[in-house]
């Protein structure tokens, strides 16, 4: 059976991954919510430095096309490979834009929330495959701008029909989406759209990074309140000694191994637990790290029954 392209989704339709079998020596491909909200950022970065280049060429004095803020709202549990793809790949070539990557507290209403009130373009996905993206007044008025620019901008007579074809995908894209809520078969669609446009295989979308390894864990506690985190949850500032000792075991980590370390712990919101993921460059990294902060976070936040394991 041909394997090379499959997609999941939930039983309401609201999360989709896609995955495939791999090239040796990789024998299942999966790419999540990060891998999409990487690849639909990507395209419409692409799209619009068409557009905004061709504008320019038309007419260096053009000053009635909006600078559009496209970012991507995250969460502290996306992978940081796809973070850090975004930032150094895709975002930073985003001269109008002074947000890229924002994070927020998890949950889609929060990431809902932070891509309507602070972005033009803003597209997020949780790794469960749940998200979408939202189009705001700024981005409609830069359509209608650009596309009146091109038309009749030009005084040479030429069409620029790379830059309309761009243009129009842009204009589309607001029809494709479902801007209310996730929607896994519209995502689905507009997934195959872009690899079609792109000619991408899932095994070259796959490619654009590669995870960093991590490690969830969660311990019991006498009383989850105890615990408090900032606005984002990407660090804990009560008790305070607990980061201040997640940071010493990230930087001892890093130093040691030359790599990524990255941690946090959150509260349960249902539970007396205490979350905590751990991610590094490797997989012994990765469990290192989340058996430090497991350790950590039982000695100061009361913890109750027996210290976790993780299995070798």
């Amino acid at each position: 059976d041909d394997k090379s392209y499959c997609a999941a989704v939930d039983g309401d339709a609201d999360r989709i991954v896609f995955f495939a079998n791999g090239p040796d020596p990789t024998p299942f491909l999966l790419l999540d919510g990060d891998k999409i909200a990487c690849l639909l950022c990507e395209f419409v970065q692409e799209q619009l430095d068409v557009v905004q280049q061709a504008v320019l060429n038309t007419d260096k004095d053009n000053t009635n096309i909006p600078a559009l803020k496209l970012g991507v709202v995250q969460t502290a549990y996306a992978n940081g490979a796809s973070t850090h793809y975004l930032e150094q790949h895709v975002l930073q070539q985003n001269g109008n834009n002074d947000k890229g990557v924002l994070f927020t507290k998890t949950g889609v209403k929060h990431l809902h929330a932070a891509a309507h009130h602070e972005l033009d373009v803003g597209i997020y996905f949780e790794a469960n495959g749940h998200g979408t993206i939202l189009f705001g007044p700024a981005f409609y008025h830069f359509v209608a701008s650009a596309q009146q620019a091109l038309l009749f901008g030009n005084g040479n007579g030429t069409t620029n029909f790379p830059a309309l074809t761009a243009l129009q995908r842009l204009a589309l894209l607001p029809s494709l989406v479902n801007q209310a809520v996730g929607d896994a078969l519209s995502d689905l669609l507009l997934v195959d759209a872009i690899l079609q446009i792109k000619g991408w295989t899932l095994t070259d979308w796959d490619a654009m990074y590669q995870d960093y390894p991590s490690r969830q864990v969660k311990v019991r506690v006498q009383d989850r309140s105890m615990i408090q985190t900032n606005d984002n949850e990407t660090r804990c500032t009560s008790p305070p000694q607990v980061q201040v000792e997640l940071d010493q075991a990230m930087a001892a980590l890093s130093q040691n191994g030359g790599g990524v370390a990255r941690t946090f712990v959150r509260p349960s919101g249902t539970e007396d637990v205490v979350r905590i993921y751990a991610e590094a460059s490797t997989r012994e990294q990765a469990d290192e790290l989340a058996r430090q902060a497991c350790a950590i976070v039982y000695e100061l936040c009361q913890g109750v029954g027996d210290l976790p394991t993780i299995a070798e």
